[in-house]
């Protein structure tokens, strides 16, 4: 008995509708992802700003509290760093999930407990993603602390 390659119409259209679920799953993580890349985006400018305005101040508190901010800075950009690593596993996982579908489906393969697979660890992926972008949203308020000790007059930039 060998793999009969013969896929009719009807069987596309079922493999199709089992497929829309993880293309909009797919969907939901690339704006995620766009949402991410904009926040390491942001990190970095702002490290650079703190960066810069360190060099310039002359007073050790100020530039301890500079100092301290950009360790922050680092670790958010760090975070946020490994939650677009899991959720790009995560969205690559779906995409070889769909893929697994039609491939599945036109050579007629029982490969369910795969895609059940992929579909598990994509989500475990998304979840520790969200984990660690909740991690870097509250570091990210702490920060704010930080940053309301001292005014930007206190700095004396010119």
């Amino acid at each position: 008995m060998g793999i009969n390659p013969i896929i009719t119409t009807t069987d596309l259209a079922l493999i199709i509708q089992l497929a829309v679920a993880p293309v909009f799953l797919l969907a939901g993580i690339a704006g995620f992802l766009n949402v991410m890349s904009g926040r390491l985006g942001r990190i970095v400018d702002r490290a650079r700003v703190i960066g810069l305005r360190e060099l310039r101040l002359s007073d050790p508190e100020q530039k301890s509290i500079c100092q301290l901010e950009l360790r922050i800075l680092w670790r958010r950009a760090k975070i946020t760093n490994w939650s677009i690593g899991l959720c790009t596993a995560a969205a690559l996982l779906v995409c070889t999930l769909i893929v697994s579908l039609f491939v599945g489906g036109f050579w007629k393969l029982h490969i369910g407990v795969l895609i059940i697979g992929f579909f598990v660890l994509a989500l475990l992926l998304l979840i520790a993603a969200l984990m660690l972008f909740l991690k870097e949203v509250q570091l990210a308020t702490r920060t704010l602390r930080i940053a309301r000790e001292f005014s930007v007059e206190d700095f004396n930039i010119s």
